[in-house]
């Protein structure tokens, strides 16, 4: 028979940089479908070790049984594979479960990329909200590698992402433009994304925003505060104030199970 030990070891295992957004949609995921699992934080830079050992090149990464899993989207269907009937991600409709896909798809394609460009705009070299966002959790050498190496680290961030005044210009219209589409089918879809429960749509929805809302009831990101640069602030409170960062909030506070 096997013992606690053997069971922890079957879980599958979540590489994760502790804020990331798409870390969270599949995080708030596995928590939704109710399965077990480890996760492993890991400081951006370093995750490349334990991601390239899995067969990813970036997080998230879902060790499991079966494989790995190297596409936020890939991870949701395996889990909703596994999910009961109460806790699907995808309706059972096949038009449903495509408007839902679809919409998941537009989200990590569009919103995901900006809310990042726009956050980093405001918030890349900020040593201590970095060292929560980035190193909550993670292997004490990895730590000891953020303070030793944070200028390098935000350099390369700022190369891969370019948070630029003109890309975060770009990028706060295209989340604009995702608040309002949302806001708008909401008013005829039901009280959810994809009709009357929650979906892949709305978590893959609530946890893309978050770097622009500032969840009080996230795991990982540091709340709403007077530390954030003021402009920042205020572009918060505006999309928090919203129907679609209204019903993101909602989402964080009664779905996510971490207030």
């Amino acid at each position: 028979m096997p013992n606690q030990t053997d069971r922890a070891r079957s879980r599958p295992q979540l590489l994760t940089i502790p804020v990331s957004h798409f870390c969270e949609k599949t995080r708030w995921a596995l928590d939704w479908v109710g399965l077990a699992y480890e996760e492993r934080p890991h400081v951006p830079l370093f995750h490349r070790l334990a991601t390239r050992a899995s067969g990813g090149t970036s997080v998230p990464v879902l060790v499991a049984a079966e494989g790995s899993l190297t596409d936020s989207r890939d991870i949701l269907h395996y889990l909703d594979a596994r999910a009961s009937s109460e806790r699907a991600l995808y309706p059972r409709d096949p038009e449903r479960a495509r408007e839902v896909a679809a919409l998941e798809a537009w989200f990590d394609r569009e919103l995901g990329p900006a809310a990042r460009r726009w956050a980093y705009y405001y918030q890349l070299g900020d040593h201590a909200t970095l060292r929560q966002a980035w190193c909550m959790g993670t292997p004490r050498w990895e730590r000891v590698g953020f303070e030793l190496g944070f200028p390098l680290m935000c350099e390369l961030v700022r190369r891969a992402y370019r948070p630029t005044p003109a890309g975060a210009s770009a990028a706060r219209d295209c989340i604009q433009s995702t608040f309002e589409t949302v806001g708008e089918r909401l008013n005829g879809s039901g009280p959810y994304l994809g009709g009357e429960t929650p979906s892949a749509a709305d978590l893959t929805f609530a946890a893309l925003a978050a770097p622009v809302l500032l969840p009080e009831c996230h795991p990982v990101m540091p709340p709403l505060s007077d530390r954030l640069p003021a402009a920042m602030a205020t572009a918060v409170r505006q999309w928090r104030a919203t129907p679609a960062g209204q019903f993101a909030l909602n989402l964080y506070r009664y779905q996510r199970g971490w207030c």
